[in-house]
């Protein structure tokens, strides 16, 4: 597996506040349920993306 794959990034205002990389999709999934939680201030957003494939898999809120 490639331990870069599953990049987790938290933002604030468009700014990267917070971000990490997993070789594994359910605990890159378990970090944005984590993530939220922190998520505080306005235009905060969650996303996960597949780095191998550049899909995104979630965003936290989503799209409205």
């Amino acid at each position: 597996m490639n331990p870069d794959r599953f990049h987790v990034t938290l933002t604030s205002v468009g700014r990267p506040t917070m971000h990490g990389w997993w070789d594994s999709e359910s605990t890159a999934r378990g970090k944005v349920t984590e993530w939220i939680g922190l998520s505080k201030g306005p235009g905060a957003r969650v996303t996960l993306v597949d780095e191998e494939t550049g899909t995104v898999l979630t965003t936290w809120p989503g799209e409205a």
